[in-house]
């Protein structure tokens, strides 16, 4: 990945996660392309209602209003449209004063591709197939699946992620789901001076964690934590791991086994990260929540994906 602006954290954002655009996509799927075409450019001076990714992408942007340059967030758009009916998204981006200058329009083409070319550190999609690309490419990705979208008048941003699979590699998971939870307890414990290898979002959390310390201290911006279904001793891995990262989270719970939902609420969170379907389910109606399709859970999809 080649990041045209190192100084930033640079986050890809579909328009149909920024927006909602379910009634123009049905439109699509029902009546077919020129109707759709025309229906947008009907419309294109009335602003589109927001999306799940919206109000996360409003409080990310925020962000540059403390930073000081070349310091900063940057949000790029993907989209499937074509430039012409995606001229009401760019308008509709006006109307909501979000200073978002680079996008890329497809043409009906998944745009996946141009992650890495706009230097992005996280791609959030709805559109699971873009993000199974995105994570093959080495790229932080996940399937926004929340049912609300909620406006929030509080400046901290607040991230919360799943450690198996996702900041983690499935490795511990593995033996879990292979051989128990009293073997996977006996493995920890004997390696828990061997730091896990990184998942899917380690970059991510990097490259967070580096903008967190550009931050003033007395008044934190962004918060980080990781609920993990673990629980002691399987705690004492996971912390030395990312103690060998050189990397802090503010909060780390380990419910285990326990459902996460509470926790999550509990903390405010803006956005969770989690790769098994039965935790994102519950929490998609709580707090906006991303599936990141990786790991030994997942792997049914990635078969079928990737005999597709």
């Amino acid at each position: 990945m080649v990041n045209l602006a190192p100084e930033k954290l640079v986050i890809a954002i579909s328009s149909r996660a920024l927006f909602d655009l379910d009634a123009e996509h049905l439109v699509f799927e029902k009546q077919g392309l020129e109707a759709y075409a025309s229906y947008q450019i009907e419309h294109e001076d009335k602003p589109l209602e927001r999306g799940q990714a919206f109000t996360l992408a409003k409080k990310l942007l925020a962000l540059n209003e403390t930073l000081e340059a070349p310091l900063g967030v940057e949000i790029v758009l993907l989209s499937r449209n074509s430039a012409d009916t995606g001229l009401r998204i760019f308008n509709s981006i006006e109307h909501y004063n979000l200073p978002i200058t680079r996008a890329a329009f497809c043409g009906g083409e998944s745009p996946w591709r141009y992650i890495q070319a706009f230097g992005c550190h996280l791609f959030l999609s709805s559109e699971p197939d873009a993000v199974r690309k995105a994570l093959e490419n080495n790229v932080a990705a996940a399937t926004l699946v929340s049912k609300p979208v909620t406006e929030s008048d509080d400046a901290v941003i607040r991230f919360a992620f799943d450690g198996d699979a996702v900041l983690f590699s499935d490795e511990a998971e593995k033996c879990y789901k292979a051989e128990g939870l009293e073997a996977f307890t006996k493995s920890e414990r004997e390696q828990r001076n061997q730091p896990l290898t990184g998942g899917p979002f380690k970059s991510f959390l990097s490259a967070l964690h580096l903008l967190q310390k550009s931050l003033p201290e007395e008044s934190p911006l962004i918060r980080t934590a990781l609920v993990s279904v673990r629980s002691a001793p399987a705690h004492e891995r996971v912390i030395r791991t990312l103690r060998a990262w050189d990397v802090r989270l503010d909060e780390s719970i380990f419910i285990g086994g326990l459902p996460t939902v509470e926790c999550l609420t509990s903390c405010n969170t803006d956005v969770f990260f989690d790769d098994q379907e039965t935790h994102f389910h519950l929490s998609s109606y709580h707090v906006a929540t991303g599936h990141v399709p990786h790991g030994v859970a997942n792997e049914p999809y990635t078969r079928l994906y990737r005999s597709l």
